[in-house]
C-alpha cells in the first residue's frame, strides 16, 4: 500500500501490536503479507503500520487454516473482500459457505482413513500389495511388480 500521513499513520497498530493482539508471530504477518493475505501501510521511513481492520482478517485465516484450508484458498476468498474495512459476520458466513463441502468431503474421507486403520492395525501387514493405507488406489500393481511408468 502506499505512504500516509504521519497524523495517520499514527492510529494504526504496529507489527508488534497486531502480533500481540492477535496472536501471530511478527514472521508470521510478514510472511501473510507477502503473500497478499494482508496488507501494510508504509511511512515515509518505511515503517510498517496495519490498520485495525487486519485483526479481523486475521483471525478469518487462523480459524480457516485451523480447519486446514489451504493458504491459496484462503487468499482467493480474502480477494473476494474490500481491504479498507473490517470482515463482517455476513463475510465469513459467505466464507465458510465456500469452504463447508470441501471440508464435509474431507471429514468423509478422514472416516474412512480412521475406519481402514483400525482393519489395519489388527492386521499389522502394511503390505505394499494390498494394504489400502500404504499403497492406496494403486492401479498398477494389477500389471506385476516393478517400475511401470519408465521408458524402455
Amino acid at each position: 500500500m502506499g505512504k500516509i500521513e504521519s497524523d495517520q499513520f499514527s492510529k494504526l497498530l504496529t507489527v508488534g501490536e497486531v502480533a500481540a493482539r492477535s496472536g501471530i508471530a511478527v514472521s508470521a504477518l510478514h510472511f501473510y503479507e507477502a503473500k497478499g493475505l494482508i496488507e501494510s501501510h508504509r511511512s515515509s521511513g518505511n515503517q510498517r503500520r496495519y490498520a485495525r481492520e487486519v485483526l479481523r482478517r486475521v483471525a478469518v485465516i487462523k480459524v480457516a487454516q485451523r480447519v486446514g484450508i489451504q493458504l491459496a484458498e484462503i487468499q482467493a476468498a480474502l480477494d473476494t473482500l474490500p481491504q479498507s474495512r473490517t470482515p463482517t459476520g455476513a463475510d465469513w458466513r459467505a466464507l465458510s459457505a465456500q469452504w463447508k463441502d470441501d471440508l464435509d468431503n474431507r471429514i468423509r474421507r478422514l472416516q474412512g482413513l480412521r475406519d481402514k486403520l483400525d482393519g489395519c492395525i489388527g492386521c499389522g501387514c502394511l503390505s505394499m500389495q494390498s494394504c489400502p493405507l500404504r499403497n492406496p488406489l494403486d492401479e498398477l500393481a494389477k500389471e506385476g511388480p516393478g517400475p511401470r511408468l519408465l521408458d524402455p
